[in-house]
């Protein structure tokens, strides 16, 4: 008999529905929040009403395009945080109805290991999944770790960030230089067009593998404000180059400890997940890298970078195997739990 799981993910302001069959990808529906642009970031209130509006539909047609009848399923995979609570309550409360109506399990599933365990969504038999163990380096608007993956449910932070994310580096840069909401794509457009040795950004100097960024972007405020002084149209004049060379230098601070974490485990397969892991630099410069040093490299389909609920399902597909299932009382959490 067929394992399906639905997942559902609304951590933030995407509301998203997959469902897996015996590991199998068989559908991943989102539906975007377009009211935070005009914004510049995201609003938590405006974010769990939209949830409200779209869990239903978008549950709906992630059933109907896997050719799934509600009463087929397994278990219901949810997010459970980290993300924005009132966001979080949406999925968490509607999993667990749903669940509560069809007479089966729910999991809970943390936001990260998902970006983590993304790698195995299969749309096919046969298509290639990491062996354990392997690094995963996870980069998005709030985290920025390095992960040593021993098996879907033994994870172990090597490294992460102490301030800002990579993500949020991105953004807040973005913001300054008067691009459009969310700022990394824009930025990851413009470095293509721009000369990344034009400008020189302060890197830290962290011990071991954790990451800094706070230094980072003020170095690149602190370019913009001096040179700003004498020149109005500096940005304007300059964002390519600008958004080539924090690209570049964002990119130097996670591969540095990432090749650091490679020398110290001895771990030969690497993966990235997470937002930033749709950035055209970083793809580029992980599997460069992973090529010169006969690593294998896993890079996810710029689908499962971003929030979604594929990477829910396969998450829960592990934990149904191990029947670790969630108990009705468990509320949702904002922040990592430690």
């Amino acid at each position: 008999m067929s394992i399906i799981i639905l997942g559902i993910e609304s951590s933030c302001d995407d509301t998203s529905a997959a469902v897996i069959r015996d590991g199998i990808l068989a559908s991943n529906v989102i539906a975007s929040q377009k009211v935070h642009e005009e914004y510049g970031g995201v609003v938590p209130e405006l974010a769990s009403r939209a949830h409200q509006q779209n869990i239903v539909p978008v549950v709906d047609a992630a059933l109907k395009r896997a050719g799934i009848d509600k009463h087929d399923l397994s278990a219901i995979a949810f997010t459970r945080g980290p993300g924005l609570l009132g966001s979080l309550l949406v999925g968490t409360s509607f999993a667990k109805g749903l669940s509560l109506g069809l007479d089966i399990p729910i999991v809970d599933v943390n936001h990260l290991h998902g970006h983590v365990l993304s790698h195995f969504i299969r749309k096919e038999e046969g298509d290639a999944v990491p062996e354990f163990p392997y690094l995963c380096l996870l980069i998005s608007g709030g985290n920025s770790q390095i992960i040593l993956v021993k098996s879907p449910s033994d994870m172990e932070v090597l490294g992460q960030t102490i301030d800002d994310a990579a993500g949020e580096a991105f953004d807040k840069c973005a913001k300054v230089m008067g691009l459009p909401y969310p700022g990394g794509p824009h930025i990851d457009r413009l470095a293509a067009e721009g000369d990344a040795s034009r400008f020189k950004f302060a890197k830290p100097r962290i011990p071991g593998l954790n990451y800094s960024f706070s230094g980072l972007k003020t170095s690149f405020l602190y370019t913009l404000r001096d040179n700003l002084k004498t020149d109005p149209e500096f940005i304007e004049k300059n964002k390519a180059d600008l958004a080539a060379s924090l690209q570049a230098t964002i990119i130097d601070i996670l591969l540095a400890k990432l090749k650091k974490a490679v020398e110290i485990t001895g771990v030969h397969t690497v993966a990235i997940g997470g937002g930033v892991s749709a950035n055209s630099g970083v793809r580029n410069a992980v599997a460069d890298y992973c090529k010169r040093n006969g690593l294998t490299a896993f890079i996810p389909e710029r689908a499962f970078t971003t929030d979604n609920a594929a990477m829910v399902a396969i998450a829960g597909y592990f934990k149904y195997l191990d029947k670790q299932f969630c108990e009705y009382d468990a509320a949702p959490y904002a922040r990592v739990q430690v």
